[in-house]
């Protein structure tokens, strides 16, 4: 009765079958939700990228770019592929779905164990790469870095378990910031560029190269960097949240 009652006071009642439809979530909503996970990759796809790269050199970061435009190619690949996923199943379907109507079993298992992985690599990498982000700009925080990091995946657990409209509105509004806190970033880059008042900063020191510039390294930074490449089937799989 009391593991009920919490229950109830945690997450709500259970809702009935009807009133599922008005739970879906509208598109300026619905996006927000569903494409966070591919924003947030972004705000640490690239620092993954140059920590593989550093190991060679402070120079071997110029290689940054150029793995960072076929990562791009890739992504625009999966757009394209997913776009046609949500003509060819508007109901909703992802890796798996088409796999195994389309490939069979092996393959559709196969999608399956690499999307089970992507997901929890995804919560355990995101929240990991929040926390140190936060632990940066307030040290004194980072010797609760672990306890911080499970407080925010219990409380998004429990925010995504009390419905899909509730848990939408609530995080729609960090998605639109990130969002906006991009936009403003270019745009006083620019404005910092166009009156001269953008100094680069010199850098003295360089690092010291421990292993050499080789096509497993660029590989390797590559594969780091595809995390960018998280969220994209997001979308595809949810297409009945949307009204």
């Amino acid at each position: 009765m009391f593991l009920y009652k919490l229950k109830k006071w945690l997450i709500g009642t259970p809702l009935p079958n009807w009133e599922h439809k008005h739970q879906r979530l509208s598109n300026k909503v619905g996006l927000a939700v569903f494409s966070s996970d591919a924003m947030s990759s972004v705000a640490y796809s690239t620092e993954e990228i140059a920590l593989i790269l550093v190991t060679a050199g402070t120079a071997a970061l110029y290689y940054t770019l150029p793995i960072t435009l076929i990562i791009l190619g890739l992504l625009w690949v999966l757009i394209f592929s997913y776009r046609q996923t949500i003509e060819a199943y508007p109901k909703g379907a992802g890796s798996y779905t088409v796999a195994m109507e389309n490939l069979g079993v092996t393959p559709g298992l196969a999608a399956a164990s690499s999307l089970l992985l992507d997901y929890i690599l995804t919560v355990s990498v995101s929240v990991a790469a929040g926390i140190a982000a936060l632990t940066s700009a307030f040290p004194a925080l980072y010797p609760y870095r672990v306890i911080l990091g499970v407080t925010v995946v219990g409380f998004i657990t429990l925010m995504n378990l009390k419905g899909v409209k509730e848990s939408g509105t609530f995080f729609s509004v960090p998605t639109y910031i990130f969002i906006g806190s991009f936009i403003a970033m270019i745009g006083i880059g620019f404005y910092r560029f166009f009156t001269g008042t953008l100094h680069p900063t010199v850098i003295q020191a360089q690092v010291q190269g421990i292993a050499d510039v080789s096509l497993f390294l660029l590989l390797r930074a590559f594969s780091s960097g595809c995390t960018a490449l998280t969220g994209v089937e997001a979308i595809s799989n949810g297409v009945l949240a949307f009204r």
